[in-house]
């Protein structure tokens, strides 16, 4: 399982990265290997608001729908419009081409709050 020591990472198993500023949303090696072959995703719409917590789109794969959950608060700017096409990119690259969305206006003490790469994997014992 492959766990990037540069993301950071909720309990629900999404992951965060910063680039300059926005911030990249995704689920985790882990999470997308318990849903198996992805089929769908249902993603929030540029410019909507998420909320940290809040259930923020659904990813269906060939065994379960499963909702994902925002690890962060802040506005959409992007959304992973490849993943239309081709969802089972978050099962062949979790933290590459298959990101979910983008966002930014978050506050910084979130992202100090989520879980270095080694406490996640803790959580998953």
């Amino acid at each position: 399982m492959s766990l990037p020591k540069d993301l950071r990472y909720s309990e629900e198993h999404e992951w965060v990265k910063d680039d300059s500023g926005k911030f990249v949303i995704g689920i985790t090696d882990f999470a997308q290997d318990q849903l198996g072959d992805i089929v769908f995703v249902e993603l929030p719409e540029v410019g909507d608001t998420i909320t940290q917590g809040d259930s923020i789109g659904s990813i269906e794969s060939v065994k379960t729908v499963s909702d994902f959950y925002a690890p962060i608060t802040g506005k959409v700017v992007a959304i992973n419009e490849e993943l239309e096409d081709a969802p089972e990119l978050i099962n062949s690259a979790p933290y590459e081409g298959g990101w979910l969305l983008k966002v930014e206006d978050v506050d910084a003490a979130q992202i100090d709050a989520l879980l270095s790469a080694d406490d996640y994997e803790k959580t998953l014992d």
